[in-house]
């Protein structure tokens, strides 16, 4: 299974881009988005590729969620 996480472009350098979820910095390609990416945009990154950008308040929304969701995991698991 595999779970899309919305990933904040912070650096882009030719077809490439810095990418940040939380603290975690990864590098992800651009070829495949079907517009340009610019600095602020969230996208989605599957094996290295961003496919492509998501609204910002939705993006927020999901991350949003998921933290929740890992909390309730943590409860459940140290209970």
């Amino acid at each position: 299974m595999c779970l899309a996480i919305p990933a904040e472009v912070v650096h882009i350098e030719d077809e490439m881009a810095t990418v940040k979820v939380g603290d975690a910095l990864r590098k992800a390609s651009l070829l495949l988005l079907p517009e340009a990416a610019e600095l602020g945009d969230y996208v989605i990154v599957h094996a290295g590729f961003a496919l492509h950008k998501v609204d910002p308040e939705e993006a927020q929304e999901s991350l949003r969620l998921l933290r929740e969701l890992a909390a309730c995991a943590d409860e459940e698991l140290f209970h």
